[in-house]
């Protein structure tokens, strides 16, 4: 079952709510009011609101439907991708996944992709205080993928330049929970020193994510344009 948020007034204030201020609220409150031992609360919790964003983002049950279905695909793929370049540090394709769907289903979609992606690899790869962190980054790569669909869809250079943006972006708020993990107090002399420890491994998200997007865009985003007109999604 799928709800569907009819009002436009609601439907607004929870795309602008939600992403950019309730979630982060909620990331920070499993880190400053329940400690590192709630992870898994806070991972729940982001994933439901993670849904709700994306049942804002439609109006019809008959198309919500269809693209949740095309969502879990997106997203089964994503974590398999996940798994299969597990060996290579740094070089996975789950930010090029997240920026595809975002692209072509909008920043919603692209934001629950990679919110699941990050919470359901992790059964493998290892639950902890940093899953959150991996949501929150990923799925804001893919809203913010979705502001920039035109431009993406029509450039190479843009879909490599946003790869890049996106590299750094992940690094960066997953250096703020090094920060608090250190300390439970945010230091911007610590977090610089993140940074620059992490500089390395920013380099390798951002190539990796330039490769996969360059050689995955094209591919994926032809058949999710033909289920758009296909399924009216």
């Amino acid at each position: 079952m799928i709800f569907v948020i009819r009002n436009e007034r609601l439907r607004r204030f929870l795309k602008l709510a939600l992403p950019w201020v309730v979630i982060p609220a909620v990331v920070a409150l499993g880190v400053f009011a329940f400690g590192e031992k709630r992870y898994a609360f806070i991972s729940l919790a982001v994933a439901v609101l993670s849904v709700v964003l994306f049942c804002a983002g439609f109006e019809k049950r008959t198309v919500g439907t269809r693209r949740l279905i095309v969502i879990a695909v997106m997203t089964a793929l994503s974590v398999v991708g996940r798994f299969i370049f597990a060996p290579i540090p740094g070089f996975q394709p789950i930010t090029a996944m997240v920026v595809i769907t975002a692209v072509y289903l909008g920043g919603e979609s692209g934001f629950l992709v990679g919110a699941l992606s990050a919470v359901i690899s992790n059964f493998y790869f290892g639950q902890g205080p940093w899953t959150p962190f991996q949501m929150f980054a990923w799925g804001m790569i893919g809203l913010l993928a979705g502001f920039l669909q035109k431009p993406l869809k029509k450039s190479k250079l843009a879909l490599s330049l946003y790869g890049v943006f996106a590299g750094a972006a992940y690094s960066c708020i997953m250096d703020v929970r090094t920060v608090l993990w250190y300390d439970n107090a945010f230091h911007w002399e610590l977090y610089l020193g993140a940074l620059a420890t992490a500089l390395p491994f920013m380099i390798s998200y951002a190539l990796s994510n330039v490769v996969f997007l360059l050689l995955l865009g094209k591919p994926f985003g032809e058949k999710l344009e033909r289920v758009k007109v296909k399924y009216g999604v």
